[in-house]
């Protein structure tokens, strides 16, 4: 019995270490949103995301938008070391000009990230304080990318989820 429980400990331990250091995965590529699977999204627009994911830590996004009222580009960055940093938010056009607060971190099996933002806009009213988490995650063959996007601010809350394809 007693050498029963020591090898059932033992097994334990060998397989949380397993888990721990699995590989974490790798968001690079080019992304096309699928419209009839994403949800929350004006009907007209699209979207093609661009990412290079060179280290564990750091994700480079750059985000091709196209809605009735033109195209624009939209680049950004995560970090994933779970520490809070300043970023400049790239609203609208005449969206008023933003800063904000960003962590980022890993989910604990390695297969997605959690990112966490607020940002402050200087309105004419007085600033306006907005929350987002975003949470991607990546289908096990690699060829689908899910972001999950909630959103609170003064006007409300929202969420989205966008469903991106590899190209």
């Amino acid at each position: 019995m007693k050498r029963t429980i020591i090898f059932s400990t033992y097994m334990v331990i060998c397989l949380s270490a397993a888990i721990a250091s699995a590989a974490k995965i790798n968001f690079t590529g080019t992304w096309v949103m699928d419209r009839s699977r994403s949800i929350g999204m004006p009907a007209e627009m699209q979207q093609t995301m661009t990412v290079l994911h060179a280290a564990d830590d750091k994700i480079e996004v750059e985000t091709k938008i196209v809605t009735a009222q033109g195209e624009r580009v939209v680049k950004d960055n995560y970090l994933l070391d779970g520490k809070e940093s300043e970023f400049t938010p790239q609203g609208p056009p005449g969206a008023p000009p933003a800063k904000g607060k960003r962590s980022g971190t890993w989910l604990p099996r390695g297969n997605g990230i959690v990112v966490t933002e607020e940002t402050i806009a200087e309105t004419p009213n007085g600033p306006v304080k907005n929350q987002v988490t975003r949470k991607w995650t990546l289908s096990a063959d690699g060829q689908t990318l899910t972001i999950d996007m909630y959103f609170d601010g003064p006007n409300g809350s929202f969420e989205t989820r966008r469903i991106f394809v590899k190209k």
